[in-house]
């Protein structure tokens, strides 16, 4: 009856509930007993919370309400794509830069307005994916200019984490090399959580060094409701958060096909559903104080290494990071953490985000003896590392705005001209089917081995 009234929501028992069968998988309409499933719903806790707690502490945004709109923003998007895609909806750093911009130039409110219009943007495009298909954003945005476009935020944010850098180097120091050691010396659970294991380490040297200020944590209470804050909006935003849209599409087309190759189902009829749900859940946050949501590959680890995808245990993730946003000494712990640690994370997680667009090259065998192509990556590339700004007007264009318009601009335009003039022979863009994904089946069987996602980035 459950599962009538709510699509997705009723599981059924995998074997005994108890072992996974030789060979087998929980499925996503599958569950364990509930007290395994709440284990695995944990570790999905766990593995999203380093990267989900460090964009609202780097944005100055409340930790505990984009903890609580993440959890909500799962929930809603469990519901909406009928429990077929097992995934939790974490912060995303495409927002990081727009919102800092968008932040110095109309307050927290107008960043706020600009994630909700990238949210509204993304639940019409899945409007139209649901109804269409996802081949014609496929061609628009074919695996050169995807890469371009995720490496130029992860470049454009280099400053930012220098700043931070700046203020508590040997933290920062302290920090990257916890991280990197975390990354190679462990494998399974701890192997994933290098982030967090890095940021605890810098955080406890900077608490030896008398970095950390705690009385925010004194002064906060046990329970009690996150911080919300309206949005206001300005149309100055809108030019900074447009690639943020363009990114959101990629990453959740590429995740929906990951879990599609993962748990060996068609899942192009909910490609649209995912991204109104994401788009929704973008909304909401936007509209309450939170930041940015995106679906996570650090979860798809999890699921890999368990072989659990069923929904249930996300649904566990989703209340449990719902539990949390109602600590605000949770949440005052969080915001607690000092530049220092923010500059070291930063250093790496921004390098990453940098090196998954060239990973989206690689993985698509992206032809660089194509001129199109050379000038697609390395264009865009130089404008975000520069920074460069325009403005018109009210609307002021920002390197990564600026670099993903011309990463499409640059691609349509040369190809078409190529193609006028018959010069294109050899230059064909890779498969127009394929599209990025955060992990491919090499990747499953590493992380099945028990090794991590930040092996493959340094080079497995």
């Amino acid at each position: 009856m459950t599962s009538r009234i709510l699509p997705g929501f009723g599981w059924r028992l995998h074997g005994d509930g108890k072992t996974i069968r030789p060979g087998a998988v929980v499925a996503p309409d599958e569950r364990l007993s509930w007290f395994q499933t709440t284990g695995v719903g944990m570790q999905h806790v766990v593995a999203m919370f380093g990267a989900t707690f460090l964009v609202p502490v780097i944005t100055g945004f409340p930790p505990s309400t984009t903890l609580l709109f993440s959890g909500i923003g799962t929930l809603l998007f469990l519901i909406i794509t009928a429990g077929r895609v097992p995934s939790y909806l974490g912060s995303s750093f495409a927002f990081l830069a727009p919102v800092g911009a968008a932040t110095a130039q109309y307050g927290m409110s107008g960043a706020l307005g600009g994630i909700f219009l990238a949210g509204l943007a993304l639940t019409i495009l899945g409007v139209v994916v649901h109804f269409a298909g996802a081949r014609w954003i496929q061609r628009l945005m074919p695996p050169v200019v995807t890469g371009s476009i995720v490496a130029l935020i992860g470049l454009n944010l280099a400053p930012a984490a220098w700043n931070n850098v700046n203020a508590a180097p040997a933290t920062a120091t302290v920090t990257i090399v916890a991280m990197l050691v975390a990354g190679v010396l462990f494998r399974g659970m701890l192997g994933r959580l290098s982030i967090l294991v890095g940021v605890v380490i810098g955080y406890a040297f900077a608490a030896v060094r008398g970095e950390v200020e705690y009385s925010e944590i004194g002064e906060a209470g046990w329970v009690g409701l996150p911080e919300f804050t309206a949005p206001s909006f300005h149309l100055g935003v809108v030019a900074l958060f447009i690639p943020v849209v363009l990114v959101l599409v990629a990453e959740n087309v590429g995740h929906v096909k990951s879990v599609a190759l993962m748990t060996k189902r068609d899942l192009d009829p909910v490609t649209g559903r995912a991204l109104i749900a994401d788009g929704a859940a973008t909304m909401l946050a936007g509209a309450g104080g939170g930041s940015g949501t995106t679906t996570y590959a650090e979860n798809i680890g999890v699921m890999a290494s368990s072989k659990v995808y069923s929904t249930a245990a996300y649904w566990v993730a989703g209340l449990f990071a719902i539990l949390l946003a109602l600590l605000p000494k949770f949440g005052a712990l969080v915001n607690t953490v000092p530049e220092g640690v923010l500059g070291g994370a930063g250093t790496v997680l921004y390098g990453m985000i940098g090196i998954l667009g060239v990973r989206i090259w690689v993985q698509n065998s992206v032809d660089f003896s194509n001129p199109v192509n050379l000038a697609v990556a390395g264009v865009p590339l130089i404008i975000a590392i520069a920074d460069y700004t325009m403005v018109f007007g009210q609307i002021i264009f920002t390197g990564i705005a600026i670099g993903s318009f011309a990463a499409l601009a640059i691609h349509h335009g040369m190809s078409a001209i190529a193609r006028w003039r018959g010069t294109d022979a050899g230059y064909a863009d890779t498969d127009p089917e394929s599209i990025a994904t955060p992990i491919n089946r090499r990747d499953i069987d590493h992380l099945e081995s028990g090794g991590s996602l930040d092996d493959d980035l340094s080079g497995r």
